[in-house]
């Protein structure tokens, strides 16, 4: 990637009324391909499923893996336009791509998918946990039991459902990455119940880790801080939206496409000396805490 390419260094103020949110709505749309990547072939042959992988941080994800060679399974909620875009581009690389929309909060629901999968793929190399929602409130006590409850179940109980699911057909080798969050380590005063989510993602990532360490399964994490995507749109105003990113020392929201390489790292086998860690991705936000 050219370190001097120009990414957007403003946002447009802009408001998606339902998350999660659609990428082709967002002005300017998130960059979440490389067209100079390089690839080495590094997954050939690998099967990668990856949740939230419609569009955002999953989408860049399932892109480059199949450029290094893997075949995907995206599970999403209900964006069909966005999952299949990212289905066309995965195909484009020559590898096959698996749609399974649905709520990643439901148990049976993933055990249908990792069903589906196996059906389809017969195994599974990569588990990427990135789904995730936020919904920012000004004070804890405008936090529903509700909402609570809507949030800990896709960003916690869906990525231990999934996670569970996956496990018998996890072979030596295997590798697990969890999207943590930069608010686990710094906090946000309005987004409290999703902070708390992703702290817990990111011991949940140690504890994995240390559990699945003599069946020579790999567990990391990465922590974005912001970064354009859908989610973005759907969860601030328009003013908040127009500001995004301005607390980076780099002076500018991340995008997708610069998160990707990360992933691809901790999935292949350059990584095999990384276990329980996190790299943080957040263009230099905790400098400015």
């Amino acid at each position: 990637m050219d370190v001097n390419r120009d990414f957007p260094t403003k946002i447009s103020p802009q408001k998606q009324n339902k998350q999660p949110g659609h990428e082709k709505e967002m002005n300017p749309p998130p960059v979440f391909d490389d067209p100079d990547y390089k690839a080495s072939q590094r997954l050939l042959n690998r099967v990668a499923v990856i949740t939230g992988g419609d569009s955002g941080i999953g989408r860049a994800v399932a892109v480059a893996y199949a450029k290094e060679g893997a075949d995907v399974a995206i599970i999403y909620l209900d964006e069909h336009d966005d999952a299949e875009d990212t289905k066309k581009y995965v195909e484009a690389q020559g590898r096959r791509c698996l749609l399974l929309p649905g709520d990643i909060g439901d148990e049976k629901f993933c055990a249908d998918c990792v069903g589906k999968i196996i059906d389809e793929y017969k195994k599974i190399d990569i588990l990427v946990n990135n789904a995730g929602e936020q919904h920012p409130q000004n004070s804890i006590e405008d936090i529903s039991k509700e909402q609570l409850e809507r949030t800990f179940k896709t960003n916690i109980f869906g990525m231990f459902f999934i996670t569970k699911a996956a496990m018998p057909h996890l072979k030596e080798g295997a590798v697990i990455i969890n999207t943590s969050s930069v608010t686990a380590y710094k906090g946000d005063e309005r987004l409290i119940d999703y902070s708390a989510t992703k702290g817990a993602v990111t011991t949940f990532t140690r504890s994995l880790s240390l559990s699945l360490a003599k069946r020579k399964i790999r567990v990391n994490a990465i922590a974005p801080g912001p970064i354009w995507t859908p989610l973005i749109p759907s969860s601030f105003n328009e003013e908040e939206v127009g500001k995004f990113g301005s607390s980076t020392s780099i002076g500018r929201p991340g995008q997708p496409v610069e998160l990707a390489p990360a992933y691809v790292l901790l999935a292949s086998d350059g990584s095999t000396f990384i276990n329980g860690e996190t790299i943080h991705i957040n263009g230099g936000e905790m400098l400015n805490s």
